[in-house]
């Protein structure tokens, strides 16, 4: 018999029972408690509450340990690229060669848009936030493949990962083009994956972009560290998504969204606002880590630690000797780049970071080297958007796979109790938070 959890409340005992992962994670399983009881946890922000049973990813923060299906993100950087990882992510496995290929000519197959896509870009406006284009276009790509909206087979699902794949770089290129009003530029059948996406970022008519190898190798490196990362905000905003029923481009269009969010998805871009902050000022890097240090000052240090993390950042380790390589091979001369490495150093020697274990994450090196290689801040998220794409896809495939009920959280209310309904003329005037003066007595009405 498994182990039993007791649980006593309002005088009576409540046995619950326990689970345990293949990784030795134990969990108390209360899926009947509120059946039962007519009790339920409460868990703001869910940092304690395990929505799902997964076999994609394994995330071990103390010891900092990453594994994608079991094999360790250390491994996966040295040796796979980022199609077999999606692979991998997607599938369980590692697929043969002949499964690749097909993959990867499956990502040439349908790595153009629709010709009726591209009128859409026509209506963003030019300072439109390359986020909301992508999200808006992966859903307008699903108006096109009617075919993907019901999932009849596994075939089905292969033809829409692969489509949604390979697009999502297209349209992101895309989305770059109209932003800075150039011509945008149609994909390569020759590139690979990596390539293909910077030929479509930087080519301009009569002018292609040569992919160097090095920056192909350190794109494809930040895609294969970023494609998937358990139950973050994004994936289970997917996976939530997912279980009303919803197709596979909606779902991680939300999940495009919910990225979007500067605590989420931010983080790599807020590294660079703090270059920028640092070198405006004209203050020197000692100088901004006393004030990192002063509780009274409010300035934080961007890309360092991690909530998972309380440890170093596994894929910061990887991605470092990356960034390095590619500083060094374009011989970049950027105060901001400078900046960075001085920045970092003197975190890593001081004390007071070591000893809160502030050592830099993915977001620093990865802002770094995409600063390095021309991608303008803007599209920071998006890069992150396109290597989480696998992930996503793996955990709608989960869900759709484990015929889950619809996510439905509950909730402790705490408003009025009943009361009853006031006719206007007797209603009192009411403040406002954030909006004082005559403008609150308006209800904030102008």
């Amino acid at each position: 018999m498994s182990e039993m959890a007791t649980l006593q409340v309002q005088g009576k005992t409540y046995n619950l029972p326990v689970v345990v992962g293949t990784e030795n994670e134990v969990a108390v399983d209360i899926s009947k408690l509120r059946a039962e009881s007519g009790v339920i946890t409460l868990d703001d922000g869910y940092s304690n509450t395990g929505s799902c049973r997964s076999t994609i990813t394994f995330i071990d923060g103390e010891r900092g340990i990453l594994r994608y299906r079991g094999i360790p993100i250390e491994q996966l950087a040295e040796h796979s690229t980022f199609l077999e990882t999606a692979w991998l992510l997607i599938y369980g496995e590692l697929p043969t060669a002949e499964q690749l290929q097909c993959w990867s000519h499956r990502m040439t197959q349908y790595e153009m848009l629709h010709e009726g896509l591209y009128k859409h870009y026509d209506g963003f406006p030019s300072q439109g936030h390359p986020m909301a284009i992508l999200s808006a276009m992966i859903n307008a790509t699903s108006c096109y493949n009617p075919d993907v909206i019901k999932m009849e087979s596994a075939e089905t699902f292969q033809s829409a990962a692969a489509r949604l794949l390979s697009k999502t770089r297209t349209i992101a290129a895309a989305a770059y083009k109209t932003s800075i009003g150039q011509p945008l530029i149609y994909p390569k059948p020759e590139y690979d994956y990596c390539s293909n996406f910077l030929h479509m970022m930087f080519s301009i008519p009569f002018k292609e972009y040569e992919p160097d190898p090095d920056i192909v190798n350190a794109l494809q490196l930040i895609f294969v560290l970023h494609a998937d990362h358990e139950q973050n905000c994004s994936t289970s905003t997917v996976r939530m998504v997912a279980s009303s029923g919803a197709n596979l481009f909606a779902s991680c269009a939300a999940g495009v969204c919910a990225l979007w969010g500067p605590l989420h998805g931010g983080a790599n871009a807020a590294v660079i606002e703090m270059l920028k902050y640092i070198q405006d000022s004209g203050m020197s890097v000692k100088e901004y880590v006393a004030k990192v240090k002063d509780k009274t000052s409010h300035i934080k240090l961007m890309g360092f630690g991690h909530r998972v993390y309380k440890n170093y950042d596994p894929r910061a380790r990887i991605i470092k000797a990356a960034a390095d390589r590619v500083l060094n091979k374009l011989q970049i001369h950027d105060p901001m780049l400078d900046l960075a490495r001085a920045l970092e150093e003197a975190a890593l020697s001081d004390d007071y970071f070591k000893e809160k274990k502030l050592y830099p994450n993915v977001d620093f090196y990865s802002g770094i080297i995409m600063k390095a290689i021309g991608i303008p801040v803007e599209m920071f998220t998006v890069m992150f958007a396109i290597g989480r794409m696998p992930g996503w896809i793996a955990n709608w495939k989960e869900v759709w796979e484990g015929g889950a009920r619809i996510y439905r959280p509950r909730q402790v209310y705490v408003g009025p109790t009943e009361r009853e309904y006031m006719p206007i003329g007797q209603r009192k005037e009411m403040h406002i938070p954030g909006i004082s003066g005559e403008a609150a007595m308006r209800g904030g009405c102008q």
